[in-house]
């Protein structure tokens, strides 16, 4: 980055108009994360805003300067949420006319927030580069003002007021600060305060595994487009991190962190448990980086700042997050257990178990000799505790598989267990993600076709913004290629499961 734009971003920041419409969010200490991470960790409250995140911040700052140069009073924007809100509301408090294009999987609770904020709205594609490009080109042919959700100066300088009020509030040094990465505006107005202001803290990103571009780009240092994305986080699903944004914090940032997706939901719990608000996803990407970070680094009595950017939880997500958290904090493992066909099998297992609370029990008749059991038991003290009870079960001579981290048997095996398929033809095992919309199942279940015969299907819609089903296929070894073939022409993402070990334990 320039002198000469890092001067500008901070020149905007100083004399901002935020606050016409933002407010100043507060600044506050996370008591019991704190106690518990031996460290003080404050929470900035972006969730605060009139529309739940920060985006409004940008939003208002690039719309308002357009206004004082230029009178057009027709915008346009793609988002999958938070921006267009920002884009919205900031429209209708200038008097002005916004048309927001957002993907056909955005959810319902964000569709309705941009109507009622009195915005046209638009859906278009499963995702937001398709949404991005028709608003681009619509933008193009119409001469409507596009607003950028990331990679425009005076977005960035918005976002930024958010690095000021920070350092306004905290007396203290800050240490570390921990920001969660998509575009990269929240990140590149921060850290072009920081640098400016308080040099010395260490600025930390924050993405989740399978969505982390910025990552990537930091690491190779040139940006890179990803070939496809994670959905869950989807306040911050970007294929590729804006150029302006890059070129702004590339040499700031001091370290790139990823988190998985059981991370997030466990931090989702903990800003519910401190603040009585329910975190988005991306919301809470910040302080899943900061419990991460403190524990791999041991770090210690240090002033630590996480931004919870965003609070637009679609309500149907939380059953996921929920049961996702548990795994998130190692408060529960999941485990494949072959255990005797005998009567009394189950009672051992259980007192070896001990007072620990089984949380699943499942199991399915193998043959006389033996019953495989998937297990969900309850954990106080994380890894350690895991390793102790697997080790004894080990040790009295059961098999023991941990599928705590085994994506597949998270999302799919532990509904499934209890059928095996007695057919003498091979079968082969994928596993699918499409985006969830109406009559979207319908038509993959149609462009699969009648070819092979179906042996297994699961589909579960738990409110993401793709669906995801595990399917059999019976086909014969020599005939897996042709089948493979036919499902590449499908442009659906997907995974060959068939030597998966939660499958061939429990369903081969």
């Amino acid at each position: 980055m320039s002198e000469r734009t890092l001067k500008q971003i901070i020149e905007k920041i100083d004399n901002t108009c935020v606050y016409d419409i933002a407010i100043k969010t507060p600044l506050e200490r996370a008591d019991s994360i704190s106690k518990r991470l031996k460290n003080e960790v404050f929470i900035k409250r972006e969730d605060l805003q009139p529309v739940f995140s920060f985006k409004l911040r940008g939003a208002y700052t690039k719309i308002k300067s357009l206004l004082d140069v230029n009178s057009s009073r027709n915008l346009i924007a793609a988002s999958a949420g938070n921006h267009a809100q920002g884009v919205a509301l900031s429209a209708r408090k200038l008097g002005i006319k916004a048309t927001i294009v957002m993907p056909t999987t955005t959810p319902k609770i964000k569709v309705d927030a941009v109507k009622n904020l009195g915005a046209k709205v638009i859906l278009f594609g499963d995702s937001y580069d398709d949404a991005y490009k028709y608003a681009k080109n619509k933008s193009n042919k119409d001469k409507l003002e596009f607003i950028h959700p990331y990679d425009d100066i005076d977005v960035i300088a918005g976002q930024g007021t958010i690095g000021k009020e920070i350092l306004d509030q905290q007396n203290g040094k800050i240490d570390y600060i921990f920001i969660p990465v998509g575009g990269g505006g929240l990140l590149a107005g921060i850290a072009a305060y920081f640098k400016y202001m308080s040099p010395k803290t260490k600025i930390i990103t924050v993405e989740p595994e399978d969505s982390n571009c910025f990552y990537q780009a930091f690491r190779d240092k040139k940006r890179t487009k990803l070939k496809s994305i994670g959905i869950f986080a989807d306040g911050v699903a970007v294929k590729q991190v804006g150029k302006l944004t890059f070129d702004i914090s590339r040499d700031i940032v001091d370290s790139a962190l990823l988190v998985n997706t059981d991370e997030i939901c466990s931090s989702i719990k903990d800003l519910y448990d401190q603040t009585r608000t329910v975190a988005e996803p991306a919301g809470a990407l910040s302080l899943a980086g900061i419990k991460k970070y403190v524990k791999s680094n041991k770090i210690k009595n240090k002033n630590i700042v996480g931004i919870f950017c965003g609070a637009n939880m679609n309500f149907d997500r939380l059953r996921h997050v929920s049961e996702r958290s548990q795994l998130g904090e190692l408060s529960e493992m999941l485990v494949g257990v072959t255990i005797p066909e005998e009567p009394g099998s189950f009672k051992k297992f259980c007192k070896l178990i001990g007072k620990r609370s089984i949380t699943e029990f499942n199991y399915r008749f193998s043959d006389n000799k033996s019953a495989h059991v998937f297990a969900g038991i309850k954990l106080s003290s994380g890894t350690p505790e895991k390793q102790s009870v697997i080790k004894k079960l080990k040790d009295n001579n059961y098999k023991v598989v941990d599928f705590t981290d085994n994506e597949m048997a998270k999302l799919h095996i532990r509904y499934m267990v209890g059928g095996t398929s007695n057919s003498s033809l091979t079968e082969h095992i994928f596993r699918f993600i499409f985006p969830e919309k109406p009559g979207e199942l319908f038509n993959f279940l149609d462009s699969i076709g009648s070819k092979w015969n179906i042996s297994l299907f699961h589909y579960r819609n738990h409110g993401a913004d793709f669906g995801r089903v595990l399917i059999g296929f019976q086909a014969s070894n020599s005939d897996k290629k042709r089948l493979i073939n036919h499902l590449n022409k499908l442009n659906y993402e997907f995974f060959d499961e068939t030597h998966n070990k939660a499958y061939n334990l429990f369903l081969s």
